[in-house]
């Protein structure tokens, strides 16, 4: 399992019912389930994905989150888990607004625009950077959204979201985030983790 699935499995506590929006083959769902005796359910746009979770015996709706989010009753989950995502939305501030709303807390996961390798390929050879976390060119990447570690700290600070956890991943090395540190983090990190409430 991915460091960024352990990550976020160790934000999770046992016993809980959790919301997994946008969540690909499962991988994540059925660790939860079956490690820590989570009460999981899925909501996920690709078909293929959709099979997969089936196949693994798990609970899941075909949907897109941003209208199909509506449908689940407020409060009605302890977390809810946006695994790099939110940049693919078109209106991400009412994605995020509809994830504290399903549950007392959210997990939203970012690949960071701000990293360093990112920005010295853009200033270097002028052209969007292709990463791991960032694979696809720029006239076909999901993303519409690019976003940083600074500005999802930034956004929910202004929006009044409490930022609980704030943690940094490069490669396999965790580090938590916090004002003293996330210019740093921001420019060292390729991708942010965040335990939010509202």
């Amino acid at each position: 399992m991915k460091k960024e699935f352990q990550i976020i499995s160790e934000l999770i506590n046992n016993n809980t019912k959790v919301l997994d929006v946008g969540c690909g083959d499962g991988t994540l769902m059925k660790f939860l389930k079956d490690k820590k005796n989570v009460d999981t359910r899925g909501l996920e746009i690709s078909k293929e994905n959709v099979q997969n979770c089936i196949s693994k015996g798990l609970s899941i709706i075909e949907g897109n989150a941003e209208k199909d989010l509506h449908q689940f009753p407020n409060l009605s989950f302890d977390y809810v888990v946006l695994s790099q995502t939110l940049q693919a939305f078109y209106n991400p501030e009412n994605v995020i607004d509809d994830l504290l709303r399903v549950a007392k807390k959210a997990i939203v996961t970012i690949p960071n625009f701000g990293y360093w390798k990112v920005r010295i390929h853009l200033l270097l050879k002028g052209t969007m950077p292709i990463t791991d976390n960032l694979p696809n060119e720029w006239y076909n990447t999901p993303n519409l959204h690019m976003c940083s570690i600074k500005d999802f700290s930034n956004f929910c600070s202004k929006k009044k979201i409490d930022l609980i956890e704030s943690i940094a991943l490069n490669g396999e090395k965790t580090s938590k985030i916090n004002e003293a540190n996330i210019n740093i983090k921001n420019l060292s990190s390729e991708l942010g983790i965040f335990l939010i409430k509202k």
